[in-house]
């Protein structure tokens, strides 16, 4: 489901030229729930941003299903991204001027698919996360916790071939993190996603099938997987 090789990637600061990613490469097979574990500031973000075409690597190629996004222009990769990956973000990122319901069908809106059978979807996924009664609160009025499983009703209501989750519990409590992960595991998993989260923290990593270690720009197999 998604393979990237030789994946390198810096950023000029000042005078230094910081190396974020060097020759970074996995493989990770479709239905697998994989965590990289890294601390701040080592590239995972960066790493996410160029599997969904979101940046684009200095070196290297990634594919998604089979799709080379290296060869694929800006407006091709932005296509991609809406139909194929999900995104879950440590911020939530929803949009504030925009209810529950409006946020999670904001993503079949944008590939042009709200019929009813979409619309059903979408009540079943809000009904899962347990938010259905919310679903006309903008989000102000949710708390972190809420707001996040909002997020993750939006990243699969498309019913995208890759989940992508950004440190999905660093804005919330570790209780409530918890529950996001046991959440998280169970909706991608009851739906077939593959599913890709970097992450800080080693009891976050625990969910996956698999753990890998991103040091020093390259990624390894961890002693927690």
């Amino acid at each position: 489901m998604l393979r990237f090789e030789n994946v390198s990637k810096s950023y000029q600061e000042g005078s230094q030229l910081r190396v974020v990613l060097h020759n970074a490469h996995a493989e990770i097979q479709a239905g697998e729930a994989v965590a990289i574990l890294g601390k701040s500031g080592t590239g995972k973000s960066t790493l996410l941003n160029i599997i969904s075409g979101i940046d684009v690597a200095d070196v290297g190629n990634v594919w998604v299903d089979g799709q080379n996004l290296t060869a694929l222009n800006e407006h091709e990769r932005t296509l991609f991204r809406r139909h194929e990956i999900g995104f879950v973000f440590q911020f939530f990122n929803l949009i504030p001027t925009l209810t529950t319901w409006e946020n999670i069908l904001l993503p079949l809106e944008l590939v042009g698919k709200v019929g009813a059978s979409e619309r059903e979807r979408a009540q079943a996924l809000l009904n899962d996360v347990g938010l259905w009664e919310r679903r006309d609160t903008f989000p102000d009025r949710l708390s972190g916790g809420e707001q996040q499983r909002v997020a993750l009703a939006r990243a699969l209501v498309h019913q995208p071939k890759l989940v992508l989750a950004d440190e999905p519990t660093g804005n919330l409590d570790e209780d409530t993190g918890q529950k996001i992960l046991a959440l998280l595991d169970r909706l991608t998993r009851q739906q077939g996603r593959t599913l890709l989260m970097v992450t800080h923290r080693s009891d976050a990593a625990t969910f996956a099938d698999r753990i890998l270690r991103l040091q020093d720009g390259q990624l390894l197999p961890s002693e927690l997987g």
